[in-house]
């Protein structure tokens, strides 16, 4: 089943954009009938304000949480499964704090955050949800004693502050979600990396005989980017080697040029000019021809640092 490759995907995306900001366990077990929390984060004690980078993600991601993904709708079971989890996990703290004499602030207890693809009005007015002012639509809240809120991936609007989370949606919010990735900066902190994470799930879909209708169509939503991206990392590649072959023939050549004009250099030297850029190498290509003695390309290297 595909599921567990999307499961797999989705823990391994989460602690990727996660691990920055404080601890990341995937597949925590927790007491009674062995359960796993797919995702549990522990924030970091200062946390970095970098973390608004995330957008809706990194939000729920300022204090403890459990997240749980669902590649297909969460159904009212899976859903209470995940506020049982969230239970025995507050419960343990608690344990935990009384052994210890110590108060258990409301500030370390986690709050859940459920990931689902879809769901319908009528399960979430069986959790009696609710939205709560200064929270984008497609975000549905439990009361508050539970400490829980269901994200309806498809809800969710199409801006920044949600793509990191319609990532994890399906069918056409997931597609659109992967063309904005695709177009942010190459310098983005997270774009290449998550990229990478896409391009395996992409490799691990293919190899399986059984896919459903919406891993197709990943696949080849997937398959222009992954073969564009492959191929602008050949050519830089390509220019990065001709780059260096350029350099290197530089450094050759004013080594030459230094020997003929000054005599031996020693290996001091040597390194501080391997170490020059082009242009400076140009530079000093021109500057040699005043040279009458070591001195004086101690003098020029002293003044690059400079």
């Amino acid at each position: 089943m595909t599921r567990f490759i999307h499961d797999k995907f989705a823990k391994d995306y989460l602690e990727e954009l996660l691990k920055d900001y404080g601890e990341v366990k995937a597949s925590e077990k927790v007491s009674g009938e062995i359960k796993e929390i797919d995702v549990l984060f522990t924030p970091a004690k200062q946390q970095s304000s970098n973390i608004q980078i995330l957008g809706l993600l990194g939000r729920f991601a300022q204090q403890p949480a459990i997240i749980e993904p669902y590649r297909n709708p969460a159904s009212t079971d899976e859903i209470c499964d995940c506020i049982l989890k969230l239970l025995e996990i507050k419960a343990l703290l608690r344990r935990e704090a009384k052994t210890n004499k110590t108060k258990l602030q409301d500030s370390e207890i986690p709050k859940l955050c459920v990931l689902t693809p879809t769901i319908s009005e009528t399960r979430l007015s069986s959790f009696g949800t609710i939205q709560k002012a200064g929270w984008l639509s497609g975000v549905h809240f439990l009361p508050d004693a539970l400490r829980t809120a269901i994200v309806a991936i498809h809800q969710l609007p199409q801006t920044p502050e949600t793509l990191w989370l319609r990532l994890l949606g399906r069918g056409n919010v997931q597609s659109q979600a992967i063309i904005e990735l695709q177009a942010l900066p190459l310098d983005h902190p997270y774009q290449k990396a998550t990229l990478e994470l896409v391009y395996n799930l992409r490799e691990n879909l293919r190899v399986n005989q059984e896919l459903e209708a919406d891993d197709r169509e990943l696949i080849m939503r997937l398959e222009p980017l992954y073969q564009r991206d492959r191929e602008q990392a050949k050519e830089e590649g390509r220019q990065e080697g001709r780059q260096e072959g350029r350099q290197e023939g530089k450094q050759d050549l004013i080594l030459r040029l230094l020997n003929r004009r000054i005599g031996e250099i020693d290996t001091s030297l040597i390194e501080q000019i391997q170490g020059l850029s082009i242009e400076q190498l140009e530079n000093l290509g021109e500057a040699l021809l005043d040279f009458s003695s070591v001195a004086d390309l101690e003098t020029w290297l002293n003044q690059q640092s400079i």
